[in-house]
């Protein structure tokens, strides 16, 4: 991907672009998408919808300990990070 954004930046302004600098980052891959926590819900609810495996409810939970203690308490409005799995299996 910062590649290809390099490309285009060169595309724009030529193969050597003087007056262009540009900072290309990265970002977080390990995240898959971040979860507000609803009323009701539990963590295998959270990982079918996400993963169609509520078995995987331990990644989120693991992914989240610094704010999470029990993988059965969970409180609305809590928000997850949702693990990119696919950097994990």
């Amino acid at each position: 991907m910062k590649r290809m954004l390099w490309d285009k930046i060169k595309e724009i302004g030529g193969d050597n672009p003087s007056d262009i600098m540009a900072d290309i980052k990265v970002e977080d891959n390990t995240v898959y998408v971040r979860h507000t926590v609803s009323s009701g819900e539990t963590l295998g609810e959270i990982a079918k919808h996400y993963y169609g495996d509520a078995i995987k409810y331990k990644e989120i939970f693991a992914a989240n300990t610094n704010i999470l203690n029990n993988p059965n308490v969970i409180h609305p409005d809590q928000e997850l990070v949702i693990p990119n799995l696919k950097d994990i299996f």
